[in-house]
């Protein structure tokens, strides 16, 4: 039999291994998707909802053992982990709240004065999940799809297989129907054929540019809806009248949380010439006092990276970027010793012509980038192949309104840094990827949105235009 092995990134060491499942296996879970998916879609949102409570509250009375998974798989300080599945249940609670408004009808103005829009689901969701937030990932999607009547296969990133088996476990404990959702452990060499398995409905994908274009290839072939939440380089605006103190501080954390790996950590600073000296000063400060070690440690900042090969292709970006004429400021190297860690990295005096501009840095490296003034500063933000998330740093709030219309991506955050919250649509645009997770927006991803038109019962029909 087929197997993978999880790995501890803290120490390079295997954790445990686990049995892939065989085709007949995947045809059982599917069969029972479909059948429960079909008898789900009856239950009346109103009940579907209380599947949501249980699951916050499952998430909640296991958060402790979830969190030690996560680190122990992908290497999250301690913290930052409990604070995902904390995020997870918030999310849950707020579907739960929220859903029975978002999904109602919507009346439509007509001479049908009862004609609507009606929120049906599609069917069986097949969720292709990354390993930087092993439960938060599912969990946003989950929590929408499923008050909206869908059932879920999960097919999570093959070096956390704990924590997606620990998924199900979750919707088990919440008491989901049998087979509503399932945790499929199978080779990424299968995902092609799941796409076009009829009892596939949608995809949604979180993960690489690269992997997003195969999988919007597949699903395309099948003519099945997609949602991808991929690549980003977000761009970190800071202006010459913004606070830079708290601005310096608060991009360190957009930078370093969850050791860097993560779509909407903010990448670029692009920051105005006239301040910049003194924000790359108080940045490096910041980023010095960050400690690196043991992710189980309550005082760890940065964690380990979560595989070598990423390692690898983050310190060869690092090289290239220096070797091209960017000024390395802080660290740039690897941490000796058992596991994957590097140091926190900060690149000054980047320029679009380096690797550290144009590729997505998936790790603890910051590239500075200075600007003459703001118009160049937003020129520079949106010239990326990405459109994810970005962050502008001002004092006027009038003119940071007006800013943010002209910057390219999916979010903007005026003096604050990118984050996902349920109450708000997440999602890119550009080679970030397209459509809609949380919200209400969100919800409706994953529905039929179908027109009701509902006439006088005894009028007489209108006669169809011929050719």
């Amino acid at each position: 039999m087929a197997h993978i092995t999880s790995t501890n990134p803290a120490t390079g060491l295997a954790i445990d291994t686990y049995e892939l499942h065989n085709d007949a296996a995947v045809d059982k879970i599917l069969d029972a998707a479909v059948d429960a998916q079909r008898a789900w879609r009856a239950v009346p949102i109103e009940q579907r909802v209380g599947l949501l409570t249980r699951m916050a509250e499952a998430l909640r009375s296991g958060k402790s053992r979830y969190a030690e998974m996560i680190v122990r798989e992908m290497g999250k300080p301690i913290a930052e982990a409990e604070a995902e599945i904390e995020k997870c249940a918030y999310n849950c609670d707020f579907y739960a709240e929220h859903a029975v408004a978002y999904l109602s009808n919507e009346p439509v103005p007509s001479n049908a004065s009862e004609s609507v829009v009606a929120f049906d689901p599609l069917g069986v969701v097949l969720a292709i999940m990354p390993w930087n937030y092993p439960f938060w990932q599912y969990f946003r999607f989950a929590a929408p799809a499923l008050a909206a009547g869908n059932g879920s296969v999960l097919k999570h990133a093959n070096n956390v297989p704990e924590c997606a088996l620990a998924v199900q476990e979750v919707m088990e404990k919440a008491g989901a129907p049998a087979g509503l959702t399932a945790t499929l452990l199978i080779d990424n060499s299968k995902v092609a054929a799941l796409i076009a398995d009829d009892r596939i409905a949608a995809v949604t994908l979180t993960g690489s540019t690269e992997v997003g274009s195969i999988v919007a290839s597949q699903a395309g072939k099948a003519l099945k809806k997609q949602v991808l939440e991929l690549g980003g380089s977000d761009p970190f605006i800071v202006l010459a009248d913004a606070d830079i103190e708290k601005a310096a501080e608060t991009a360190v954390k957009a930078r370093y949380i969850n050791v860097g790996q993560s779509c909407v950590n903010a990448k670029r600073f692009i920051v105005e010439d006239s301040v910049a000296d003194r924000f790359v000063e108080l940045f490096v400060e910041h980023a010095k006092a960050l400690k690196v070690g043991d992710p189980m440690a309550r005082d760890t900042n940065i964690g380990p990276m979560a595989r070598e090969n990423l390692r690898s292709t983050l310190h060869a970006q690092v090289e290239r970027s220096v070797e091209g004429g960017a000024t390395l400021a802080l660290g740039g190297t690897p941490v000796d010793g058992p596991g994957y860690f590097y140091a926190p990295t900060v690149l000054d005096n980047v320029t679009p012509d380096h690797v550290a501009f144009r590729e997505e840095t998936f790790g603890p490296v910051a590239a500075i980038i200075r600007a003459k003034d703001a118009d160049e500063a937003i020129r520079l933000a949106n010239d990326s192949e990405f459109g994810l998330g970005s962050a502008l740093w001002t004092a006027d709030i009038e003119r940071a309104k007006q800013l943010a219309r002209s910057i390219e991506a999916g979010a903007v955050f005026i003096n604050g840094m990118t984050a996902s919250d349920p109450r708000y649509p997440f999602g890119g645009i550009k080679r970030s990827g397209y459509g809609r997770e949380l919200g209400v927006y969100g919800i409706r991803e994953f529905t039929n949105i179908k027109t009701v038109w509902i006439g006088p019962a005894n009028a007489a029909q209108p006669v169809e235009a011929t050719k």
